[in-house]
């Protein structure tokens, strides 16, 4: 009894340890100076498309930092989704788009994610995803 209240208790102390770390990580980006990254989501959902349907969307992200914003690289995680950015560096308190093309010529469902990496000092690589299912038109 008195080993399961030791191990229960050390396993708490544990959890509580790192929340309380990830927080502490978080305050602390809050608190440095430069360019932060904020997305308004990081999930699209296309639902049900028709294939070769529209397989457009964008992701919009705001510098709420105090520097220029640069994106250096953005990286789709397979060939069939082309994503283009913008270039410029996003001046603070100003947005940028990504702008994702999924190829819908393949039917089924699909999950695919886009790699965004910047110089923002909250979050210098961002994983965003889309999703959907791709059904056969009918005739």
């Amino acid at each position: 009894m008195m080993k399961k209240l030791f191990l229960f208790c050390f396993v708490a102390a544990m959890t509580f340890g790192a929340a309380n770390a990830q927080e502490k990580k978080e305050a602390a980006a809050e608190e440095l100076p430069g360019p932060k990254i904020v997305f308004a989501e990081r999930e699209h959902n296309y639902g049900t498309i028709q294939k070769g349907g529209d397989g457009n969307c964008e992701f919009t992200f705001t510098n709420t930092g105090d520097e220029p914003l640069i994106l250096s690289n953005v990286r789709a995680s397979c060939g069939c989704t082309t994503p283009s950015w913008t270039q410029k560096p996003v001046m603070p308190g100003k947005t940028g788009t990504i702008h994702v093309r999924y190829n819908t010529n393949n039917v089924g469902g699909f999950t695919k994610t886009i790699t965004i990496t910047s110089n923002a000092v909250n979050e210098s690589r961002v994983v965003v995803k889309i999703k959907g299912n791709v059904v056969q038109q009918n005739n």
